[in-house]
């Protein structure tokens, strides 16, 4: 788990085994207005969660991952516990199926550019929930 920039901002948790992809989603979301925190597993992203939900405003995770929750099911575990929490899921080999998504989620197919990730948080995350340098740029 990593936490940067000031907690003055609304809160990210990305979500990857993938080192490299998790940093570049990261650099996405700290250059939106997020402070980040990470994770390598969904089982590692419910324990960060329990401390940190509320300044938590967006979980950003890929679907493929060791452990007992994968993407989908920490989505749907997320949404439920923690239904202020935005939801954008990404996926280079899988894509979502009937009730894989909780309602409100977006799916991002990977590999996903800084334009992709940007018109999909203007889509997913309320206009309170927005970091101000996001709501500054243009959606795509």
């Amino acid at each position: 788990m990593t936490q940067t920039s000031s907690t003055a901002s609304p809160c990210a948790l990305v979500v990857d085994d993938d080192g490299m992809v998790r940093m570049a989603a990261v650099d996405i979301l700290e250059e939106a207005g997020f402070t980040t925190f990470e994770a390598e597993s969904g089982d590692r992203a419910l324990l960060v969660l329990e401390e940190h939900h509320a300044c938590v405003t967006l979980l950003f995770t890929d679907v493929q991952m060791p452990g007992l929750h994968d993407g989908f099911a920490l989505a749907r575990k997320v949404s439920n516990a923690y239904p202020h929490i935005s939801i954008v899921v990404a996926s280079g080999q899988t894509r979502p199926g009937p009730n894989d998504l909780p309602d409100g989620a977006h799916f991002i197919a990977k590999p996903f550019s800084v334009d992709i990730v940007h018109h999909h948080l203007h889509q997913v995350l309320p206009d309170d929930q927005k970091p101000d340098p996001l709501r500054k740029m243009r959606p795509a």
